[in-house]
């Protein structure tokens, strides 16, 4: 029947185009009319930092940062070219795979297919808008997923134009709203603004591109974004951008006067990262746009030292929160290209250069600083996350063998789980020691817990049980299963002469405690 067949809609793009025209204008007019006076309170809030409460003053900017970040959305819709970026070669493959690995934390219970052909075929288009459009199908297609599920994406070539479908097993989006989408403010999402997908559509068809979508309730949807190969650029020009320019200036007083533009200029470049500024300031109290002017003014004044101990503690806050290592290398690389734009700029405008030499003397120390950072930021976090699971694995050890003392001369081992080679190890070593500094007559091992145990491992628990005797004290075994006694006799094991069997630990323990029924077994003839 053809109402139980999935609609495919290829979205027009002149009604698109006409939808965003009158949507647009209105846009327009609320981003310069709010923009303006909300920066301004953004900016006295920070005045105020001094004198209020600085958890009220963070939930004062981060709610302006929201706002902000929407008219800046509206303002997009309104001029999709308001970022004036060049055209250059574009791998998609490259790029697909490169936003896939800012996933990583997500992607835990989905499986993530990819099938890439013609990986080497060069699109020209504005690279940071269509790495945006492929991280918010991607984003779209990973939040569709509710539980588990699959997202296949494809990339392959013809001779004209380049195709990348994006499958997932999501929720579906309702055949009635198919048409809608890419329209402002229209979102299939609880929470959602609908501008992601606006900003998708509107960047696809800048590129002389077209977009198929093709969904099903319960089943998942698919999105086919189809860009031309036409006019391929094979050479990136530097920006010439229009900055505050003074003369004789120092790079480090060119920076601080245009920190604005700086500013602009990262976000531009960082065009995945920026969507993640206010979630990173909220998980671990890292401010993205400060440290990165930070680290711009320890680059230009040749402060190593402070560099290095800056990148340390970057390292240990990115650690300590678990924040995704592909973000901050993604930032870090935009920070980079950042400061080779300005720099560029900063020696055409104010520094008379008789040669090429002190040009690239400044650049190769930008490199090597940004490197430099780079370096100890990885080892700073590579440290802490050993240092973290060492101490989780201790955890894990102490908790793998509970020694629970029921009083001065008893205690009780309740093993549960699977037994290993080296947790029989580590029981035999924290039990000695135990037995040590403690004295205890009585240690109770409780194997109810234990389902099965191979013959090497029951040869260890012997061996164990024959230390508890040398030190002094008494073994008692309670809860062995019908399949281990079954094993042990298979290989002629033996715990009569060895240690006291009860059938369950509520007897021992009452046997113990009530001081009878207990004897120590006859030692072996020497």
């Amino acid at each position: 029947m053809e109402e139980s067949q999935p609609k495919k809609i290829d979205i027009n793009e002149e009604a698109h185009l006409s939808q965003l025209a009158s949507v647009g204008q209105i846009a327009a007019g609320i981003a310069h009319e709010v923009r303006n006076p909300l920066t301004a309170v953004k900016g006295f809030l920070q005045l105020l930092e001094q004198d209020s409460k600085q958890e009220y003053i963070d939930i004062a900017q981060s709610e302006l940062d929201n706002a902000l970040v929407t008219l800046n959305n509206l303002l997009q819709v309104s001029k999709p070219d308001l970022e004036d970026e060049a055209f250059q070669p574009i791998h998609l493959a490259v790029e697909l795979e490169t936003i896939l690995n800012l996933f990583q934390d997500k992607v835990y219970k989905i499986n993530i297919v990819t099938d890439f052909k013609n990986a080497d075929t060069a699109i020209s288009g504005r690279k940071n808008q269509l790495k945006k459009v492929f991280f918010n199908l991607i984003k779209n297609a990973i939040e569709s997923i509710t539980d588990t599920g699959t997202i296949t994406i494809k990339h392959f070539a013809t001779q004209n134009e380049v195709t990348v479908v994006i499958s997932d097993t999501g929720i579906g989006i309702p055949k009635e709203k198919l048409s809608l989408l890419g329209t402002p403010f229209f979102s299939t999402k609880e929470n959602g603004t609908g501008m992601g997908l606006t900003q998708v559509f509107s960047v696809v068809y800048q590129h002389g591109g077209k977009i198929i979508v093709d969904s099903e309730e319960n089943l998942g949807t698919t999105f086919t974004v189809i860009l031309p190969l036409q006019n391929l650029i094979t050479k990136r020009s530097v920006s010439k951008l229009e900055l505050e320019y003074t003369e004789n200036a120092s790079i480090r007083e060119f920076f601080i006067s245009n920190r604005e533009h700086f500013e602009e200029q990262l976000l531009c470049e960082a065009t995945n990262v920026k969507e993640k500024i206010a979630e990173i300031q909220a998980i671990g109290n890292i401010n993205l746009i400060e440290n990165a002017h930070k680290l711009t003014l320890f680059v230009v004044d040749n402060r190593e030292h402070e560099l290095i101990q800056f990148a340390k503690n970057e390292g240990i806050a990115w650690a300590k929160h678990s924040l995704t290592l592909a973000f901050k290398l993604e930032w870090v690389q935009a920070i980079r290209r950042t400061l080779w734009e300005f720099l560029y700029n900063y020696t055409n405008n104010i520094r008379d250069l008789t040669s090429n030499e002190d040009f690239f003397s400044m650049e190769k120390n930008i490199n090597a600083m940004v490197d430099q950072f780079l370096n100890h930021f990885f080892i700073s976090y590579s440290k802490y996350k050993d240092e973290l699971l060492s101490s989780q694995m201790k955890i894990v050890e102490n908790l793998s063998v509970p020694i629970i003392p029921i009083s001065e001369t008893i205690c009780i081992l309740p093993l549960i789980g699977a037994i290993d080679s080296k947790r029989i190890e580590t029981i035999g070593d924290k039990v000695i020691d135990h037995i040590g500094k403690s004295h205890i007559q009585y240690l109770i091992i409780d194997l109810s817990g234990v389902a099965q145990m191979e013959g090497i491992i029951m040869q260890k628990l012997i061996q164990i049980i024959d230390g508890i005797s040398m030190m002094g004290c008494q073994a008692v075994l309670t809860g062995l299963r019908s399949e281990i006694v079954k094993s042990m006799l298979k290989i002629g094991l033996n715990l009569n002469e060895k240690a006291i069997t009860k059938g369950t630990l509520q007897l021992a323990l009452a046997d113990l405690l009530n001081n009878s029924s207990f004897m120590q077994p006859s030692l072996p003839n020497i």
